[in-house]
């Protein structure tokens, strides 16, 4: 099976690195690494599209190589798809990020992003996210990590990929808790508390430097999501698709008469 891996903390990062050893393991893996050239966090689904992407083989310290790009984690997936490395990949995994991914979180992450490209291009993606030491249960960069548990679950989720009973169009969110986890749980998203707010840092010449994103946020403690696994010191899976469509939006608008607000300025026109 073919695998791209990639994340959104830079191709050097300590975590994708345990995890390309990790995947190294694998029976029948055919891996390839492309990642961003530095750190990319919060990137979402941002792509570069108002320049050439500079993209460098670079060697790891296996021997093994791989490739950086100055481009977004999407970017990295469209590489790959589109050949720099051969074939398509048949599963992208993401990771493992320095810091969870949970709840709300998830629409700002570069890591998922990645993987839900994966699943655009319709095949399954994997983005795996590790809490730090400090048991933090937000996106804060902690300074202490410990991949190994998180490396070795990604690897036996690769290999049992084919069988897991996966709906098409589906990535699974994996969050490690720091330590040894007491077992894995497939859980929802949880909703976030962000504590955002307007400060002016500086100002002179003409300028205003603002800060808007708070350091606190907390969380919504709903029994069975991605944060009350984590919190209770579980690996946390959530089942992830890209359709945004709302069904109860579609047959309530559904009964509402839009063509009349077409005809006044096409009225006018006659």
């Amino acid at each position: 099976m073919r695998v791209l891996l990639t994340n959104d903390d830079g191709i050097q990062a300590t975590g994708l690195n345990e995890l390309r050893r990790a995947l190294l393991e694998v029976p029948g893996i055919d891996l390839a690494v492309i990642a961003p050239n530095s750190n990319r966090s919060a990137t979402a689904r941002s792509i570069t599209t108002r320049r050439p992407l500079e993209v460098e083989e670079i060697q790891f310290d296996d021997g093994t190589t791989g490739f950086a790009t100055d481009g977004t984690p999407v970017d990295c997936v469209r590489l790959a798809a589109l050949g720099l490395v051969g074939e398509a990949p048949e599963l992208i995994v993401s990771g493992i990020n320095h810091g969870s991914n949970l709840g709300d979180d998830i629409t700002y992450s570069g890591t998922v992003a990645a993987a839900l490209e994966g699943v655009i291009l319709g095949v399954p993606g994997i983005a795996v996210s590790q809490q730090s030491m400090k048991r933090e249960m937000d996106f804060r960069l902690g300074e202490e990590f410990d991949f190994g548990e998180a490396a070795v679950f990604a690897a036996r989720l690769v290999e049992e990929i084919e069988s897991l009973p996966l709906p098409q169009g589906t990535l699974l969110n994996v969050n490690c808790p720091a330590g040894d986890a007491r077992s894995a749980r497939v859980c929802r998203a949880g909703r976030r508390i962000y504590r955002d707010r307007l400060e002016l840092q500086s100002e002179g010449n003409g300028r205003r430097h603002y800060r808007i994103y708070g350091d606190d946020p907390s969380y919504h403690h709903d029994p069975g999501t991605d944060f009350a696994a984590i919190a209770d010191g579980l690996i946390a899976v959530t089942p992830l698709h890209f359709d945004l469509t709302s069904t109860a939006g579609i047959e309530q608008l559904g009964t509402y008469d839009l063509d009349g607000l077409i005809r006044p300025a096409a009225q006018e026109i006659e």
